[in-house]
Parts: C-alpha cells; sequence; structure tokens
C-alpha cells in the first residue's frame, strides 16, 4: 500500500503539471471508484473547476478546487495517479485543459474517491502528521500510554499516527531496537525518544527516495521509487541483520507480516 513517502511523491510530482489547470471531463472505467456524490453528480460538479493546490493529509491525497470543493484521494493497496497511459488497470481518467490527463491505475480496484465540501468529513479522524512540527515525542508518548496493543499494531494505525503502514513501521521499530509486538504502553521515555526519531528519520529517506516500489507503486511518469533499496529488514525475511547477521524473521501482528531482527529487536 503506498504510505506517507509514496503519497507525498505523488503529491509532489503532480504539482507542477497539474496545477492551475481546468477539468474538462472526467471518464470512469470502474464507477465503484466514487464514493461521494452520486456518480452523475460527481462529474458534473467536477467538470469546469480548477485545481488550485494539491496537499496531503495521511495517505489521502487533497485537490483544492475553485469552488471550495476538494477532490480527495485515497489509493488503498495497489492504486497510483500517472501523467502518462498506464500499460492496463485503469480504473478512470481525469482530462485537463491543455490536453493534460491524470490517470488513476489500481490493478486491485480498491482506491476510492470523494468530492466534498468539507474535506474534514474524510480525513477528521485522523492522527497528527508525523513529520510536522507538532508531532513531538511527548506527543508520541501520549499516544502510546497505557496501550495494550502491540507498537507495530499502534504505529500503523490511522487514528494514533497518519501516513505510515506496514514498510516503514517495520523499518523505524528496528532502528529504534524495538520488537514489533511489545505492549505500547510498556515503551520506556528513551525508547520512545528512539522511536519518534526513527520515524522522522526513515519517512524523510523514503521521501528523498521518492517512495518505494516494492510492489505496484509507481511516480507520476511511470518511473518507480528506490526507498525500498535502503530497507534494513522490511520485505527481507530470510536475509541477513545488515547490523548483527542473524537471519530476519517474518511474524504477524494484527493480520499484518512484520519483518525485524530477533537479536537486535528482543521481546523484553
Amino acid at each position: 500500500m503506498p504510505e506517507l513517502p509514496e503519497v507525498e511523491t505523488i503529491k509532489n510530482e503532480l504539482a507542477p503539471h497539474i496545477i492551475g489547470h481546468t477539468i474538462t471531463g472526467i471518464t470512469l472505467f470502474d464507477e465503484r471508484i466514487v464514493r461521494q456524490p452520486p456518480v452523475e453528480e460527481f462529474g458534473s460538479r467536477l467538470i469546469g473547476e480548477t485545481i488550485t493546490e494539491i496537499g496531503r493529509r495521511g495517505k489521502y491525497l487533497l485537490f483544492s478546487l475553485t469552488s471550495g470543493q476538494t477532490l480527495v484521494i485515497h489509493l488503498k493497496m495497489t492504486g497510483s495517479l500517472w501523467l502518462i497511459p498506464p500499460d492496463r488497470f485503469t480504473r478512470a481518467v481525469i482530462h485537463l485543459d491543455g490536453d493534460k490527463k491524470i490517470y488513476f491505475r489500481d490493478p486491485r480496484k480498491f482506491g476510492v474517491m470523494w468530492l466534498v465540501e468539507d474535506k474534514n468529513t474524510v480525513t477528521d479522524k485522523l492522527g497528527p502528521e508525523p513529520l510536522e512540527e507538532g508531532f513531538t515525542a511527548k506527543r508520541l508518548s501520549k499516544a502510546l500510554a497505557r496501550r495494550t496493543a502491540p507498537i507495530k499494531a499502534l504505529l500503523c494505525d490511522q487514528n494514533v499516527i497518519a501516513g505510515i503502514g506496514n514498510m516503514y513501521a517495520d523499518e523505524a521499530l528496528f532502528l529504534a531496537k524495538i520488537h514489533p509486538m511489545r505492549p505500547g504502553g510498556s515503551l520506556k521515555p528513551a525508547e520512545i525518544k528512539r522511536l519518534y526519531n526513527a520515524i522522522r528519520q526513515v519517512l524523510t529517506a523514503a521521501i528523498n527516495d521518492k517512495g518505494a516500489s516494492v510492489d505496484t507503486y509507481f511516480r507520476p511518469d511511470g518511473q518507480i521509487g528506490t526507498a525500498h533499496f535502503q530497507f534494513r529488514v522490511a520485505h527481507r525475511r530470510g536475509q541477513s541483520c545488515p547490523v548483527c547477521g542473524t537471519p530476519l524473521q517474518r511474524i504477524p501482528v494484527r493480520n499484518r507480516g512484520s519483518y525485524f531482527c530477533p537479536k537486535c529487536q528482543p521481546e523484553v
């Protein structure tokens, strides 16, 4: 699933090509992609709108329009937005003036779109943005206090922190030397500080590398991101830990596959 670095990359790379352009039409190859409003109204309300800004909240892309409406897109597990025609799996095309197009590619057909008057109706339950100033070690500590759920599950809970998913939770926990099954409330202040720094370090590095193309993620020009080449544990089961050489393991944590080093991340 595209996580914060992938969605941030898409936002950054789409912006210079589409901001200031007007939507002239929309082609839906799968009407289930539209969550709100009804499909007929969705198209009529979009046409004629100019894109004034692109933002991101967690894993959501936010297209601000001249009327004050917001087109919200969630790529879910396998979605990506292209500026060139994809090879296949196109579910929708947003047509812009100047013969520009945004192609919504989504092999597994889970991605969705909303057109809303208030974007908060879609994003209001999200937790803090982990790279913003307001997200501090103290705020992370407060969010984890007295929580009995595994720390891996809490990091992936969008109501706790917005934007982190499997890959970057695994990478951050490895960097912080914390076992994915540790209850969130069991972390000591020093561990929380390490985890806070690790989250920010891992996400920033992944954005610099344009996201991770482990499976179905592509950038708007059809190119891949390279963040996965830097992964220390994520998707590396059976390979050697880059720190101690121990074979990396994969365990289920709340139905999510979690990769870790049993020596560097002992279950205390």
